[in-house]
């Protein structure tokens, strides 16, 4: 079984409602949520909004594989409402965002996923959840602590 963290995020509708659906739908399909944040009110981050965003994380134990991850992500954002994903850095509004952080300790460059994920030590609505649920787990990628 690999360890799986996740950042969560939405800034449209009844957003507690719209996190708890995710994490409904990712326990049932993806695998077993071990482990969930607090949901933190956040700003919107590369875009302007009236709109604030909820966030949290969520670790997930799971035997499928990084891609098969994925690709149940963004259907559980399509199922919960999300009509299309931010490209070339272009974000929006959203009712529902599920970003693959880490898969263990895997590190993974591909076209369609990037692992760990490449922004998320640069975004506090990342971080702060993560570090709830993640205190002692290392960055794949430099094999330190990600929060020392």
């Amino acid at each position: 079984m690999a360890k799986v963290y996740l950042g969560l995020g939405t800034n449209l509708g009844d957003k507690t409602e719209n996190l708890k659906a995710a994490v409904k739908r990712i326990n049932e399909e993806i695998g077993k949520v071990t482990s969930l944040s607090s949901f933190y009110e956040t700003a919107p981050w590369g875009f302007e909004s009236e709109h604030s965003f909820l966030n949290a994380a969520a670790c997930v134990q799971t035997d499928l594989s990084p891609m098969e991850v994925l690709a149940l992500t963004l259907r559980i954002e399509r199922e919960l409402g999300r009509t299309h994903k931010s490209v070339g850095g272009v974000y929006s509004d959203r009712l529902i965002d599920i970003d693959l952080l880490m898969y263990d300790q895997l590190v993974l460059n591909t076209p369609t996923l990037v692992l760990p994920h490449p922004l998320m030590t640069e975004r506090d609505f990342v971080m702060k959840p993560l570090k709830e649920i993640a205190e002692n787990v290392r960055n794949p990628l430099t094999g330190k602590k990600l929060f020392d």
